[in-house]
């Protein structure tokens, strides 16, 4: 997470990508980076929502800042990259009109992985 922040800060390109952080009372409760990918591809990046927040639709709402930025900046489709375990994120990205593209067995943080690549046309 560190070295993709980072990353994000060397290059941002004010113009096609974007940060946002959701706020509840006053206090962060989760984020989301959209990168560029190349010219016509946004990257969906880092979707976090702290546990007291989740099921209050800040998943659902940092997902579609992001799908409004990218349609602004003029991306033609956006893609991003979670794994087969995170249900909640997945439904957030389905009910967004995301579909699941591919699919990648992995070991990861000690643990056999099923990656998935998840794309949108806009």
């Amino acid at each position: 997470m560190a070295e993709i922040t980072a990353q994000f800060l060397r290059s941002w390109d004010p113009v096609r990508e974007r940060c946002w952080i959701a706020e509840v009372g006053g206090e962060p409760v989760g984020s989301i980076f959209l990168v560029r990918a190349s010219d016509e591809i946004a990257k969906i990046r880092l979707l976090l929502v702290e546990k007291k927040a989740r099921g209050l639709g800040v998943g659902r709402a940092l997902v579609e800042q992001c799908i409004r930025f990218a349609q602004e900046a003029g991306y033609g489709s956006i893609t991003l990259w979670t794994q087969s375990i995170l249900v909640a994120a997945r439904g957030i990205y389905q009910r967004a009109g995301f579909q699941c593209v591919k699919q990648e067995k992995h070991h990861s943080f000690g643990v056999d992985l099923v990656g998935e690549t998840w794309e949108m046309e806009l």
